[in-house]
């Protein structure tokens, strides 16, 4: 028998069992009900289901209903019909409202005779007032009916009146006695509190800390993985690990990992299997346990009693699947868990071997799955029905090493591999679904109330329309998803995370404008979120003030882009409709979305609501094309245009680079390997460009927005420049080299060395950035976090999230600040430690890096300044020299940029403003202190000319107006002027304009100027009313000038393209075609 919450669909999808139950309970004495009282409840459960803070608990027995408990909560004013006035008459108006006014209200409780006495009813009263509103439940029963009055007393439920009993039985108010009292009295329940997911969080990494793992905090979202954006999967930080790549620094690990997935974000809502964020518990062997002890430690944990440490799942419906060639896995489950063979299911390749889609480790994987029971489908197993079958675990045995091949299975196993891993990954929203016993992630502690406020902000109800739910999921998830992401240092952009972030953020805004809420919204929904998150990630507090502020940044500009692209859809719809055509170009939709930013789900509903479809094969096609062009430009960037594979045999063959750059600028090495365009090449000739692949090297790799170094390599028979650095592979150094004399060959001696000038440059650049770092923030507070950063020598720049330009005075202050610590010559240090030791005294992490156990931090006066950082700095800040600020510009909504230069170049820079003010002043004959109110007087008398010459033109422009209207001539009624003017297309509109407003209003009439802009002819047309009225039109007049050239409104028309030499021909054909409209 199993009792849970189930939502109004369920009901319904059950209601000829709670009709049987209602019969069995109430038809019996003391009720003694009849049919038609049943009926009664039978018509208006539909009702029912849509009332505010429904609630409903079912108890299952074999698939069949047997008991059943439904709830909702009293309306304000306190509702007047079947039983209410009797509740309302016994406590009065003021108890009424303070007590049962927003409380739940128990409509009815009812178990079939033959269950009764086993504690259903208590489970069923116990679920259906979980967290009621106000702390506080109520419900009317019949005095006449003892046993159900001394049942609620057990409960802890008190009798709140004694009205006299009638002949028919009247009905009693039964609530807590002592307002505001918690109902029901925590001695009275007998069920543990499901577990909230900190709980199972900090369960998992306990249980495995106990056991020998080191817990290992989890990376941030954004991965320095070149193939991914973000984190998708617990094991992508431990991936240079579980491959050998990188040696493990602990034998066996745990973590919470934060994922997100965006792949099928179009689903999400609409399913309740998707979310974008989502956080993967995972325990990891490398080289050390294997199978037994992985499969020991998941069913351990999942089945141990909630009151002993464990997540207390029944044994009895946990079942597991395990490959069709894993027989070992069989044998386990049987021997350790104790499963049946009925619940261990043999699959195949595609559901249970695991490979990372490259050469490499590869294995078999065994699923843990958990019976929902009959309530979520049918019956048969996780191949029957996932709905009913949860999978909650999921454990990988890493014991093959795969070779070449795609798909699941078409690649060869070459052989076992020399250190077998485990990688498991416990879905920890999906065991809190299962703990809480509610039908899905979105109704967990960390997202429904999200949800729930979301819905109370747009005044609806969740559960009573299914569109809306699907919006309102789409709200819980997205909104949780951009807290994360925005913690983490993502920011909204257009391309790469930062188009993820903007188009999560843009959904949420969307979704809630579909609810029918117009206003700013995401503050108040991440301000939910963070109190639910917070607890296992303390950073989303620290970090709300900036989360919040970019947040609302980018709501604002998604507000306005409404506005805007609302408006040049409106204009395509209405060229498309003028067109007889009931389709808007795919292109047209694809120019909304990718220069507007406007979600072709608006442009669907907008068009379609206005009578158009879009072509959304063509915008489809279009969006495929910018994401390949976009793929293929990630993937060069991120490889420096080196082919990795050919990289790994290297890597496998010599291990990581010996790296010297922190330490050296030149080093003593040995050519390992050279990559030319097509592959590995034994030697590289003078002239041509190879990447080098070196044992050691002293060349900074680029990375953490520092450029990579510039020298050369030398050799006895050889010279080469050295033009890029970069890392293709972890551990790896790739030298992109020109050779400029010699030969360049495998094998060969080589000295490496940096240019030290350029090293000098990008090292005061690094630490410069790292000054105007702290300085900003030291002016506009710690919100303005570097979001993103580059150096070079002699420049920086640095992105960080603000609203709003910076005034003059705001940016005089950060450069003040910086060059205060230049002048103070603050130390410069660098000091490793543990991750959690550096946040511990504040140190600021970049969040597209990931870290070890181990991590540097460079600290600039102590701290003044203290950044987790891997690039090359100064020793002290005045080896800086100067920062000179640049520029200051947007780089998107709620994103700001600044540039400054440094060392000699910031000399430079301020040498170079100094002779530009100095013959500026020379100029204008003025001291330089005078130069400001100088220039703004100039300024003042420029704008006074302008203004008087703008009269004049005008008043040109309606003299002769006035004289070509006199002389309109008059075709069959219709009064034509025609002129031409040498000003251009602007003062052309303003004439012909000026001449149709001279000519009698009374009379049509056509005004017609024709201007060159440079080797051909623009022609306007504009119309009166009257002309109008007359059926003359002045789009069709300009095209039938031009031979189909040209367009506008009705009343005025431009055109162009036409010779110069053809204008005195074309204006003079102006009559003809009027009289022959």
């Amino acid at each position: 028998m199993t009792v849970r919450v189930v939502d109004s669909a369920v009901v319904l999808r059950h209601a000829a069992g709670l009709r049987a139950v209602h019969v069995g309970a109430f038809g019996a004495p003391p009720w003694n009900e009849g049919a038609e009282q049943t009926a009664a409840f039978a018509a208006r459960l539909p009702a029912d289901v849509r009332r505010p803070g429904f609630t409903a608990a079912l108890a299952f027995d074999a698939g069949e209903v047997v008991g059943f408990a439904t709830a909702f909560t009293t309306g304000t004013p306190f509702p007047t019909g079947r039983c209410y006035p009797q509740a309302a008459a016994s406590l009065g108006p003021r108890r009424t409202a303070d007590w049962l006014c927003g409380a739940r209200e128990i409509d009815e409780l009812a178990v079939l005779p033959d269950h009764q006495g086993n504690g259903i009813a208590t489970e069923l009263l116990a679920t259906v007032t979980t967290d009621a509103p106000k702390g506080r439940a109520w419900l009317l029963t019949s005095v006449r009916s003892a046993p159900a009055l001394a049942f609620y007393r057990r409960q802890g439920w008190t009798q709140a009146t004694h009205p006299a009993p009638r002949a028919t039985g009247s009905p009693c108010s039964s609530a807590p006695a002592t307002p505001p009292g918690i109902w029901p009295p925590g001695p009275c329940d007998h069920r543990r509190p499901p577990l909230l997911t900190a709980e199972i969080r900090n369960r998992f990494l306990d249980f495995f800390a106990a056991r020998g793992h080191t817990v290992v905090p989890s990376a941030p979202l954004p991965t320095p993985d070149p193939t991914l954006l973000f984190v998708n999967a617990g094991m992508v930080p431990f991936k240079p690990y579980l491959t050998g790549e990188v040696a493990a620094p602990w034998p066996r690990a745990a973590s919470v990992q934060k994922c997100v997935r965006t792949l099928d974000i179009e689903e999400v809502g609409r399913t309740t299997r998707h979310g974008s964020f989502f956080q993967m518990n995972g325990n990891f062997s490398l080289g050390d346990y294997f199978k037994e002890e992985a499969v020991a430690y998941a069913w351990e944990l999942s089945t141990t009693p909630t009151a002993d440490g464990g997540y207390g799942l029944d044994p009895d419906r946990v079942w597991a699947t395990v490959h069709h060639s894993d027989d070992e896995a069989r044998d386990l489950w049987r021997r350790v868990a104790g499963l049946p063979d009925e619940r261990i299911v043999a699959r195949g390749d595609e559901d249970n071997f695991w490979s990372m889609g490259v050469p490499g480790p590869c294995g078999p994987c065994s699923e843990l799955y958990y019976d929902r029971g009959p309530a979520f489908g049918p019956a048969g197993g996780p191949a029957v029905d996932e709905d009913r079958y949860m999978e909650f675990w999921n454990l990988v045995f890493m014991q093959y090493e795969r070779g070449e091949g795609t798909g699941k299975s078409g690649y060869p196993i070459l052989g076992d591999l020399p250190r077998r891993n485990i990688d498991t990954g416990m879905g920890l929203e999906r065991m809190a679904t299962l703990l809480q016993d509610v039908d899905n992630l979105y109704e967990t502690d960390e997202t429904r109330p999200v949800l729930d406020r979301a819905a109370e902000i747009a005044g609806v109800r969740y559960g009573a329309d299914p569109e809306n739910d699907v919006r309102l999921r789409v709200v819980a998830d997205h909104v949780r998803t951009a807290l994360m992401l925005l913690t983490d240092g993502t920011s909204p952009g257009n391309e790469g995370r930062g188009y993820v972030l903007r188009r999560i953020l843009r959904r949420t805004v969307r979704s809630m404008r579909q609810l029918g809420h117009q206003d700013p919204v995401l503050p108040e929904l991440l301000s939910v979120a963070r109190d639910r998150m917070a607890p296992g990630y303390p950073e989303v507090a620290e970090s709300y003030a900036r989360i919040a502020d970019q947040a609302a940044g980018e709501e604002d500009a998604f507000r306005a882009t409404l506005r805007q692209g609302t408006t040049v859809l409106d204009s395509a719809v209405a060229q498309a409709r003028a067109a007889d055509g009931r389709q808007l170009p795919g292109a047209q939709a694809f120019l909304l979305h990718d220069t507007y930013g406007f979600p072709i789900d608006l442009t669907l509903e907008m068009a379609a609501e206005q009578g158009v479809e879009v072509d959304r094969d063509g915008f489809t096609a279009l969006m495929r094309e910018q994401r390949e062009r976009a793929r293929a430009d990630a993937r060069a960037r991120k490889s420096g245009g080196t082919d990795t594979s050919a990289l790994r045999p290297v890597l496998d063959a010599h291990g990581p680079t010996d790296w010297r750059a922190w330490d050296t600028l030149t080093t003593d090495s040995r050519v390992l390997a050279l990559l030319g365009t097509d592959g590995t090449v034994p030697t590289a000739g003078e002239g041509e460009i190879v990447t080098a692949v070196l044992d050691r090297t002293p060349f900074y790799a680029e990375s953490g927005g520092q450029d990579s170094d510039a020298g050369h390599l030398s050799g006895t028979s050889v010279e080469a420049e050295v033009l890029d650095v970069q890392r293709p592979l972890p551990g790896l150094v790739a030298h992109r080299v020109r050779v400029t004399a010699g030969e360049l060959a495998v094998g060969d001696g080589v000295h490496a060395a940096v240019d030290p000038e350029w090293r000098l440059g990008a090292r005061q650049a690094h630490s410069g950035t790292h000054v105007l770092h702290a300085a900003l923030r030291q002016v506009l507070g710690p919100t303005a976090l570097q979001s993103g950063s580059y150096n070079r020598p002699g420049h920086l720049r640095l992105d960080f999230p603000w609203r709003g330009g910076l005034s003059a005075a705001t940016r005089d202050d950060v450069e003040q600040a910086a060059n205060q610590a230049l002048r103070r010559d603050l130390p410069v240090g660098v000091r490793w430690m543990t991750l959690p030791e550096a946040r511990e005294i504040g140190a600021l992490a970049l969040f597209d890096e990931t870290y070890g156990e181990q991590v540097r931090v460079v600290e600039i006066g102590g701290s003044w300044s203290r950044e987790l950082c891997g690039g090359t700095h100064v020793d002290h800040a005045a080896q800086i020299g100067v920062v000179t600020l640049t520029a200051e510009s947007s780089v998107g909504a709620g994103m700001r940029r600044l540039e400054a230069a440094v060392g000699v170049e910031g000399f430079g820079y301020l040498a170079r403003e100094r002779d530009l003010v100095s013959r500026i002043a020379e100029q204008l004959q003025a001291p330089r202190a005078e130069l400001p109110d100088r220039v703004a007087g100039l300024l003042d008398r420029l704008k006074a000319a302008d203004r008087e010459n703008q009269r004049l033109r005008q008043e040109a422009t309606r003299t002769r107006a006035a004289e070509l209207a006199a002389h309109a001539e008059d075709v069959h009624g219709v009064l034509v002027a025609t002129a031409t003017t040498g000003e251009g297309a602007a003062p052309a509109r303003d004439l012909a304009g000026a001449v149709r407003d001279q000519l009698p209003a009374g009379r049509p009439g056509v005004a017609v100027v024709g201007t060159e802009a440079g080797r051909t002819a623009v022609v306007v047309v504009a119309l009166n009313q009257a002309a109008r009225d007359a059926g003359l039109d002045a789009s069709a007049l300009v095209k039938r000038l031009l031979s189909g050239r040209g367009g506008g409104t009705p009343e005025l028309a431009q055109g162009g393209g036409l010779p110069t030499s053809e204008l005195t021909r074309t204006l003079a054909a102006v009559p003809g075609l009027v009289s022959g409209n």
